[in-house]
């Protein structure tokens, strides 16, 4: 593409974020009447009926504009999570957390941000779209956390440190020890991001998330979403639990209505129906061992996870990875490869309800065997 003197550099060679494959998309270029998607991560059970209730009552009021800092959502996480109000910050899905952190902690130029690779791409595009270099520890074996290797690429300049946990693409989750550590010997200009977007699905979670102690550690931010458990992927939601002078800043700098008046709406209602949470947290929870015992059992390498989804890599099999996504993909299964993470040996899938589950073995067993 020809150089726009117009745009900023960081721009011209831009690379978007890749979604996995829609239904509608797999429907419309096959021709199928059935398709399952499994590549997203998404809710299985889809959305709360109190949420449906909820955003059917309050259509009529779309015109008004939301109230700026999402009070009322802001209370109530901070009553569900037991912190307290001022440290929660909610943005249109923590995407939106993401880069108001690295536009208000990292200085372009200067500082740098720290990640490991493989890891969600959206933290490498949003540093480069505020100009920020990104540094890139690998994964260690088995794909878990080399914190040393972390460590001794930490400088005076590094603004902030992603991790991510449960881990994407591989569902790892460490011990909640191995994170305090960290957050003990970071510089103390250094803020750890611990996205927690997955944290929902990690059994028991206390064993894993950070979030109830925060108030021991004023360099620590955790990120959460309502995109996963509870089914508002299409709404974006998220939110960011972080001290609060921190917190204070990204208020005052982040666009007053950027969360929407019906997701508000939603996520309130989404806090209080217990009853679909729990039946969410069942099916991915038995649905997860059933798969990892079904994967295992055509020959495939799965990694032990944490999240909503599994990290797998094939036995011998005469095709190659993309084959078989593409062979799936002809059935109406859309599962997602990783070549966008450098991984081109595994795939990952979504659990789903058991029927899904259930059709997507079903089809990989006879692409892999006939």
């Amino acid at each position: 593409m020809q150089q726009q003197p117009f745009l900023r550099p960081e721009v011209q060679d831009f690379s978007p974020y890749t979604p996995g494959l829609s239904i509608d998309e797999i429907h419309e270029k096959y021709g199928l009447s059935r398709v399952i998607k499994l590549a997203s991560n998404e809710n299985p059970l889809g959305v709360s009926s109190l949420v449906q209730k909820a955003l059917q009552d309050h259509a009529a009021g779309v015109f008004r504009y939301p109230r700026s800092g999402s009070p009322e959502l802001r209370a109530a996480l901070a009553a569900h999570l037991d912190v307290p109000e001022e440290w929660i910050v909610a943005g249109n899905g923590s995407d939106e957390i993401i880069d108001l952190l690295i536009r208000v902690a990292a200085r372009p130029g200067r500082d740098h941000i720290l990640i490991f690779e493989p890891s969600f791409s959206m933290y490498r595009l949003l540093a480069k779209l505020s100009g920020v270099e990104i540094r890139t520890v690998p994964l260690g074996e088995d794909y878990h956390f080399p914190w040393d290797n972390l460590l001794r690429a930490v400088t005076e300049e590094t603004a902030l440190v992603f991790v991510t946990t449960p881990d994407n693409p591989t569902g790892y989750a460490p011990p909640v020890q191995e994170l305090e550590i960290l957050a003990r010997r970071l510089p103390s200009r250094t803020l750890l991001v611990v996205d927690e977007a997955y944290m929902d699905f990690a059994s028991p979670m206390d064993h894993y998330s950070l979030l109830s102690r925060l108030r021991d550690f004023p360099n620590v931010v955790v990120l959460r979403t309502f995109s996963k458990l509870y089914g508002l992927a299409g709404l974006r939601l998220g939110y960011g639990v972080m001290p609060p002078w921190l917190a204070d800043a990204l208020i005052r700098v982040k666009p007053p209505f950027s969360v929407n008046i019906l997701a508000e709406i939603a996520g309130l209602a989404a806090l209080r129906d217990v009853h679909f949470v729990q039946a969410s947290l069942d099916c991915v929870q038995v649905g997860r061992a059933w798969l990892t015992t079904e994967l295992t059992s055509l020959g495939c390498r799965v990694f032990p996870s944490q999240a909503n989804f599994l990290l797998f890599r094939l036995g011998h099999a005469a095709m190659s990875t993309l084959d078989v996504f593409q062979k799936l993909l002809e059935q109406g299964v859309i599962i997602r490869p990783l070549k966008s993470y450098g991984m081109e040996e595994y795939l990952r899938v979504t659990v789903g309800t058991e029927e899904e589950n259930r059709i997507f073995v079903r089809e990989l067993e006879a692409v892999l065997h006939g």
